[in-house]
């Protein structure tokens, strides 16, 4: 007996190309208990069901989590320091990122209110929202 493997609303690419090309994030939700996932993924994260739809993500939280990579891989050479950071996001669901403004310990704290925004980097960026002038 084979299991089938559940069909995704959209592929890796897709979640990808979200982000890269079309300046949006995707995430899914789960049509059972409600749980909002924003990486990819062909079951719910809480309650393993298959049936999930896919959700425009506002890319709008809180950090959770960071550290401040010296030695980046080769995309970001010339971008070192930066944080690499674990976001809480508004509406469920976590996401990793990078913020390239942070250099150093304190420029960012666990618990700042950060946002998404299209870069032409690869990843998920994101920025302090306080570091954003009114009005933007």
């Amino acid at each position: 007996m084979t299991d089938d493997l559940p069909a995704a609303p959209h592929s890796i690419g897709d979640f990808i190309r979200g982000y890269e090309e079309e300046q949006t994030l995707k995430g899914f939700r789960c049509t059972n208990c409600g749980t909002i996932s924003a990486t990819w993924g062909l079951l719910c994260p809480n309650c393993g069901h298959a049936e999930r739809v896919e959700v425009k993500l506002s890319g709008r939280g809180t950090v959770a989590a960071y550290t401040i990579l010296s030695v980046p891989g080769d995309d970001f050479l010339n971008d070192a320091p930066y944080a690499y950071i674990v976001v809480d996001l508004e509406e469920g669901g976590r996401i990793t990122g990078w913020m390239p403004s942070v250099k150093q310990e304190g420029d960012v704290e666990v618990g700042d209110r950060v946002h998404y925004v299209p870069g032409y980097k690869p990843g998920v960026q994101f920025v302090r929202d306080a570091d954003v002038p009114a009005g933007r």
